[in-house]
């Protein structure tokens, strides 16, 4: 990246200064750069000046790094605020999250083609998706299944040419989805698109040309993560029945003590009732 594309950036001082030489995360630079995708968007940045801080952005190590790339475009002069201090210990993550960074990265293995003509494509399990695939699908078919795929890249475009077929997307919960493709007598679908993903993952940019045919996204969770909700749902319904058991035990424990109580009661009053009869016997017999 040139100099003359980065603003001048002043010297820096104060106590913040040995915050920003702390290590940027991955969370940090997707929202620069997400930064320079709505100043380009904005016409604020050219083609090539938004290419040049992007590869900056991602070639960051520190927060200082960081700061110049955006420096000069509106509502981000202020600096980053301090980042919370660094637990060195990793800690487990939360039941169901996914740990993006360890699936971002590393070469693709496979081809970076899908082609159906008068037949069909699938690619899903573990596999590598490529920053670039392209797929063409004429009068056949294709699906694209990502939900238990890595990333060569965190930004990952999708050519897909559909004419008189289709191709069918499939993304986890937590990837972000751009659909640009054009539809002649025939249709991207945009439900998915804008949004928002999880900080760190990956980016999925949808293009292409449709003719009589069309080019689905659906969001699907992965089929771990179903059954784990599924479990989760069956446990749940186990807990609220033996809740259901537990309440009707005790109704009937308070039902048995109440039947207790009143069998008491009322052999008192006939142990009573005989008593008075005895004692009425008694003077009877004097009398």
């Amino acid at each position: 990246m040139t100099d003359a594309a980065l603003p001048d950036r002043p010297e820096e001082s104060g106590p913040q200064d040995d915050a920003l030489d702390l290590r940027a995360s991955d969370a940090d630079r997707e929202q620069v750069a997400e930064r320079l995708r709505d100043a380009l968007a904005e016409g604020r940045l050219d083609m090539e000046e938004f290419g040049e801080r992007l590869e900056e952005t991602y070639k960051a190590r520190t927060y200082r790094e960081l700061l110049p790339v955006t420096r000069d475009l509106p509502g981000t002069g202020t600096p980053m605020p301090a980042p919370a201090p660094v637990n060195l210990v990793k800690e487990p993550l939360p039941e169901g999250a996914v740990d993006w960074a360890a699936r971002i990265g590393g070469a693709a293995g496979g081809s970076a083609w899908g082609v159906g003509v008068l037949s069909g494509f699938e690619r899903k399990g573990r596999w590598t998706v490529p920053a670039r695939m392209d797929c063409v699908a004429v009068m056949g078919g294709g699906e694209l299944d990502l939900r238990e795929a890595n990333f060569e890249s965190r930004e990952t475009v999708l050519n897909c040419v559909a004419i008189m077929g289709g191709v069918n997307v499939i993304v986890p919960p937590g990837v972000e989805v751009v659909v640009r493709g054009i539809g002649i007598m025939g249709g991207f679908d945009h439900s998915e698109s804008g949004v928002p993903g999880d900080p760190g993952a990956p980016r999925v940019v949808i293009t292409g040309f449709a003719f009589w045919g069309g080019v689905g996204v659906e969001r699907k969770l992965p089929k771990a993560e179903r059954q784990r909700l599924k479990e989760e749902r069956r446990r749940e319904r186990l807990e609220r029945r033996e809740d259901r058991r537990a309440l009707l035990d005790g109704h009937a424990r308070l039902h048995d003590d109440h039947l207790e109580r009143h069998r008491e009661r009322i052999e008192e009053h006939l142990d009573r009732l005989e008593e008075r009869r005895e004692r009425r016997r008694r003077r009877h017999h004097w009398e």
